[in-house]
């Protein structure tokens, strides 16, 4: 009884909000203005763009309804082409080595470069010298995460080493108050989300009527009966600001301040002033339409290992050669009369820059690697050149060890205990990724009790891990650990009983591409104006964030737009071989 007036509750409320306020016919309208920019600035966003059926599959509205691309993902290219290529891949990140397995499955020759001596690009984690995991970034796998999800089971990592959360996103307030958004109901989304948001304690009543207002006058409501006009609203809103869109019709700055801020920093480690409405909407979209996309899953243990050290077999299996240690030093190419790029030939890796040949090159790098490898030659082209108008943004990632368990708020022996086999998630305190609006790490996680399988050390307590964004990068190490043990201690008060008896700080100067307003229209697609260069890495054009989703749908893309192109009398390899047969005639 109580399930079914809450249901009817939140959905009055809903539609209450939106017919309380008098809008303007085209309400549920892009404007003009940012109708025709979208027009003319997203050509990377059309579908005849791309050649391979797979590509187009990856991109468009259907995509994010599309649960189909998991079994593309685990399934492969589903194709071997007749022709073989040699094809060099730069970069061993997520997006190189998923492009790397459906080539090589797709019958190639592929052989990887990377700069540094591990894999996993932004993803990456490696051993210090204690055999401490240290690792970039707080990795987290939303449900929506169909093609990562593949992929793992593709490569036998989906059952094995991820651990799925309770469905509830736990809001860590000063003092050791809590809020939550519970999406745990018995009908799924989007009343399942409408219920979290109308009982949140995160937010205060007026802020929650404003919010709902808000809410209830977005292009969410449009897609749950127009789903396509729901989303072009929301690529119409990458010019402006997720503050600027969510206060225009009624949104409260409390509401940004004590909800919508963390969630921004945890997506993009911008906060809504500065990051796209367009960013936010399109996670939210999802979580509106799709029950499990809010659901949350993390790695037992280590990204190398539960992550990367599968997908690496797979590869070696398959012959690929991974070359770690190895950076790109140059990209060999040729010039037409107009000094314009037009073929590549080979690139010149390692400390003594040897020339390696290739029937096609792909750069599978982050922002600022790929701006450091491409040729300014290549900067004829608007497509390369657009790429240099993306920015980067700055985090530092914190490791503290304590002796205790510091989410474990309600039992102080429990806290102090730490004997026993509290391995396997049995160590008392909170399961889950965690976010604050009360301290400058906006998401964090007790990696003990959520990564256990490598994280948990008998006799030992949690191991917290935050990540700071800009707002404390440019302080020293030293002075972000103590700021960080400060700050946990303001939200778990009763944790300051306990020692830190270990941490670790890692800076990343340039991690996710900067998703501020009117960037979008600057990210290029994965084949470029060059016949035989590709491109990958989540900063390229697909219609998921700078993720690990984001990704693996690139390095799907890439690989796709390469088996489409590899056949045929005017094929990848048919050129390579008169462009052999041409060099060695001269």
């Amino acid at each position: 009884m109580v399930h079914f007036s809450l249901i009817a509750l939140t959905v009055a409320c809903a539609s209450s909000f939106t017919e309380a306020f008098v809008l303007p016919q085209n309400a549920f309208t892009a404007t003009p203005r940012l109708s025709n920019m979208r027009q003319s600035m997203t050509a990377t966003a059309t579908v005849d763009d791309f050649t391979s059926e797979g590509a187009k599959r990856q991109i468009g509205n259907d995509s994010f309804l599309n649960k189909d691309l998991m079994a593309r993902a685990q399934n492969g290219p589903g194709k071997v082409n007749q022709e073989k290529l040699k094809i060099g891949i730069v970069g061993a990140g997520l997006a190189g080595m998923v492009a790397a397995m459906d080539l090589a499955d797709a019958g190639h020759d592929v052989e990887m470069f990377e700069l540094r001596p591990f894999v996993g690009g932004k993803v990456s984690s490696w051993k210090d010298k204690e055999g401490n995991h240290i690792e970039m970034g707080l990795h987290v796998f939303f449900g929506c995460y169909y093609n990562l999800y593949g992929i793992m089971k593709r490569t036998g990592s989906f059952d094995q080493y991820l651990r799925i959360k309770e469905h509830v996103h736990t809001f860590v307030n000063e003092g050791g108050h809590t809020g939550a958004l519970d999406f745990r109901f018995p009908i799924g989304a989007p009343v399942s989300g409408l219920q979290a948001f109308f009982k949140t304690e995160q937010l205060e009543p007026i802020d929650k009527f404003h919010n709902a207002v808000r809410l209830g006058t977005s292009p969410i409501v449009r897609a749950l009966v127009d789903f396509d006009g729901g989303m072009d609203m929301v690529r119409d809103l990458d010019d402006i600001s997720f503050t600027e869109w969510f206060t225009q019709l009624g949104g409260s700055r409390g509401s940004l301040d004590r909800m919508w801020d963390p969630i921004a920093y945890a997506l993009g480690f911008l906060d809504c002033d500065n990051i796209s409405a367009r960013c936010m909407l399109t996670i939210f979209m999802l979580f509106a339409i799709r029950t499990e996309a809010s659901v949350l899953r993390m790695l037992d243990g280590s990204p190398q290992t539960g992550l990367h050290d599968p997908i690496v077999k797979y590869l070696e299996d398959r012959n690929v050669k991974i070359n770690l240690g190895t950076p790109c030093r140059d990209i060999v190419h040729e010039l037409d009369k107009d000094g314009k790029p037009v073929r590549v030939s080979g690139i010149k890796v390692g400390a003594n820059d040897e020339l390696r040949e290739f029937d096609v090159v792909v750069c599978a790098l982050d922002v600022p690697g790929i701006k450091k490898v491409l040729p300014d030659s290549f900067r004829k082209y608007p497509m390369f050149d657009n790429i240099y108008n993306l920015d980067t943004v700055p985090i530092a990632t914190v490791q503290v060890r304590f002796d205790g368990w510091v989410t474990e708020m309600n039992d102080e022996a429990l806290m102090m205990k730490t004997d026993g086999d509290l391995s396997d998630g049995k160590a008392p305190g909170i399961d889950n990724l965690l976010y604050s609006a009360d301290a400058e790490f906006s998401c964090f996680a007790d990696l003990a009790l959520t990564s256990p399988g490598e994280y948990y050390k008998p006799g030992e307590g949690s191991l917290i891990q935050a990540v700071f964004d800009e707002r404390a990068f440019s302080r020293s190490n030293e002075q972000i650990i103590e700021d960080c043990i400060k700050q946990i201690h303001a939200l778990f008060p009763s944790s300051k009983k306990l020692n830190c008896t270990w941490s670790s700080v890692v800076k990343l100067g340039q991690s996710l591409y900067r998703e501020k307003p009117g960037q979008d229209k600057f990210r290029p697609k994965q084949a470029t104006p060059i016949e035989n260069f590709f491109l990958a890495g989540s900063y390229t054009y697909q219609d998921y964030l700078d993720s690990m989703e984001g990704a693996t749908r690139s390095g799907l893309m890439v690989a796709d737009e390469i088996i489409a192109r590899a056949d045929g009398p005017n094929g990848l390899a048919a050129r390579a071989k008169a462009q052999k047969e041409g060099a060695a005639f001269a």
